[in-house]
């Protein structure tokens, strides 16, 4: 079994070394992770200058580019075997809701399973995290099951976040749907040394939407939540109404 592992933390995070102990005696580890804290990427690959990628000593590989470049280099060519799985983490907070739409963690994920690559996404949920013991074993009971117990569909990606609790007092495990957050909190203004305004953005929001069945709801109840996620964006539901509305306006 080949595992390729990323993340948006960088190859220097202590989650992501964590990871990589946890499955190295489950198969082949290869690490391929930016070469900084890339948080908030999303899914940008970068067209517009080349990528380098050097080697770490502890053996993992880095880049000066994105979490999505990392798993596209690393799947398109660099290595000379396909991985049989990416898993992205363990990110250090959650990735919950409204977060998987800018998270690199979740773009190195979603990535691997657009190549047609197994994929998952961890994210520990606190924001300072000293021990990703129960993360990392919780990572490696799902990569276990997937091994010996495959889903339907080959490709698939799933949205993992992990309680910051010890092992002993996880309540188990739910699927959930995403969940949703309140609006951004305001941009926050200052100046730098030339005088000019700047701008830091400001935190999430907290959650909106966070009912049972959400990822918000298991996490905060002691649960291990486990969402699919899949990247077909159409609306299907509206599909309807637009085919009226363009015959009632009249085609352009």
């Amino acid at each position: 079994m080949r595992f390729l592992l990323s993340n948006d933390d960088g190859y220097f995070s202590p989650g992501l070394e964590a990871l990589a102990h946890a499955l190295r005696t489950l198969g082949e580890v290869t690490v391929v992770a930016p070469e900084r804290d890339r948080s908030g990427a999303s899914n940008s690959l970068t067209l517009d200058r080349p990528l380098i990628v050097r080697r770490a000593p502890n053996g993992f590989y880095f880049v000066n580019g994105t979490p999505s470049d990392c798993v596209h280099l690393a799947v398109t060519g660099m290595l000379d075997l396909q991985p049989d799985m990416v898993i992205s983490g363990i990110n250090i907070g959650a990735n919950m809701g409204d977060d998987t739409v800018y998270s690199g963690t979740v773009a190195a994920a979603t990535e691997g399973y657009l190549l047609g690559v197994p994929s998952l996404a961890v994210s520990l949920v606190s924001k300072s995290p000293q021990d990703f013991s129960t993360a990392a074993y919780v990572t490696r009971r799902l990569v276990e099951r997937l091994m010996s117990r495959p889903l339907s569909q080959r490709a698939v990606l799933l949205n993992v976040n992990i309680p910051d609790l010890p092992l002993p007092q996880l309540k188990g495990y739910r699927v959930t749907r995403l969940g949703r957050r309140h609006k951004a909190e305001a941009v926050i203004p200052a100046q730098n040394p030339r005088g000019e305004t700047v701008y830091w953005i400001g935190p999430a929001g907290r959650a909106a939407e966070a009912g049972e069945g959400t990822d918000f709801h298991a996490v905060a109840e002691g649960y291990v939540s486990i969402t699919p996620l899949q990247m077909d964006l159409t609306h299907y539901e509206l599909l309807p109404e637009v085919e009226r509305w363009l015959q009632e306006t009249g085609a352009p």
